[in-house]
């Protein structure tokens, strides 16, 4: 090998030395280390190989994917009108800047007490006896002993959940009319009828109603769920131990759905300057604009009715500023009270 001199490193590797140290691999042909791909390449060939063995969950994610690309991300862009000028022909970016304007239009408008009080008055009472609606219905539903009534019970309730709003609103109107349902009943009874829909103190009641017999039944399937999982012999045991139904519920049923239950709570929490405006639409009139007025039709009315673009979107900007404080709020607490947390 002419003055080639061979040396063997500790693991064993064979080197020989013209000018400096070479492994006799390279020399050879030998694979070796510094024949391996790249890092970034075996990482891409992983997440090819993961794409190929997962295509049809991937196929099934893109429609969702696209839907809350174009109809939540997308619409964003336009929140910059809220800090505009805004004109139809020049566009968001070409309209004139106005900075915070609106924002403190909208704050020191005398209108914004009233919508802001309607909007947390509803979801107070939403919060009071809607929430609390489908879990007692839940655990109604658990303790039948017969398959059959409690599968018709439930397909029962499902139903109107179902129904579009528009046909839920004319059922409402039809029912509290003045010659409706309700007031015949009234009638009957030797009472008198009542306009219910102008009258302004009517109307938290009869929206809040709508809404536990639309979503009651519903909103249940959760909770349902989460009590399919509690262990059947926590019940037994507690047989045993001489418990009846009412401590059953209080000291297992409850507490084996309350990580659900609070994580519920910090979703509606989080909603709370949020309510569904369409029924409020077709069920308010003039004369219950006092209670019934809320964030979404205000809007509604200043954005597309007067075509007040920038004054509706910094409202929405607000709404979902507040909304962000409460939820985040709200997860704190209830991490440090319950333990269980959305983040």
């Amino acid at each position: 090998m002419g003055n080639r001199v061979w040396s063997v490193d500790r693991g064993g590797s064979l080197y020989f030395r013209t000018k400096e140290w070479i492994p006799i691999s390279t020399v050879v042909g030998s694979p070796s280390v510094s024949s391996k791909p790249p890092r970034s390449q075996t990482r891409w060939t992983a997440i090819r190989k993961k794409l190929q063995k997962s295509k049809y969950l991937y196929a099934m994610f893109v429609l969702p994917f696209i839907y809350f690309m174009i109809f939540h991300y997308a619409p964003m862009v336009g929140n910059v009108m809220a800090f505009q000028e805004y004109s139809i022909m020049k566009g968001v970016f070409n309209s004139p800047w106005a900075g915070l304007k609106y924002f403190k239009q909208f704050l020191y408008e005398p209108y914004f007490w009233k919508v802001l009080r309607n909007t947390l008055m509803l979801n107070l009472y939403a919060l009071l006896f809607y929430f609390p609606a489908p879990i007692i219905f839940a655990i109604l539903v658990n303790e039948l002993r017969s398959i059959a009534f409690k599968r018709t019970i439930q397909t029962v309730t499902y139903i109107p959940h179902f129904l579009s709003t528009v046909v839920v609103a004319g059922m409402i109107v039809n029912f509290i009319s003045i010659s409706g349902l309700i007031n015949q009943i009234i009638t009957y009874f030797g009472g008198e009828a009542q306009t219910f829909m102008a009258l302004p103190e009517w109307f938290r009641t009869i929206y809040i109603s709508s809404e536990i017999w639309q979503g009651m039944g519903w909103g249940s399937i959760i909770y349902l769920a989460a009590l399919a999982s509690i262990d059947p012999g926590l019940y037994e045991a507690a047989t045993i131990d001489g418990a009846n139904r009412w401590h059953k519920i209080r000291h297992i049923t409850l507490p084996g759905i309350a990580t659900v239950t609070t994580i519920m709570l910090l979703l509606t929490i989080g909603h709370m300057l949020s309510v569904g405006f369409e029924k409020i639409i077709l069920l308010y009139s003039g004369p219950t604009y006092e209670t019934a007025d809320v964030l979404q039709t205000y809007v509604y009315r200043r954005g597309l009715i007067d075509a007040d673009f920038s004054f509706a979107a910094a409202v929405g900007i607000f709404q979902s500023v507040i909304s962000l404080i409460l939820i985040v709020a709200a997860n704190q607490a209830a991490k440090k009270i319950q333990g269980a947390s959305l983040f």
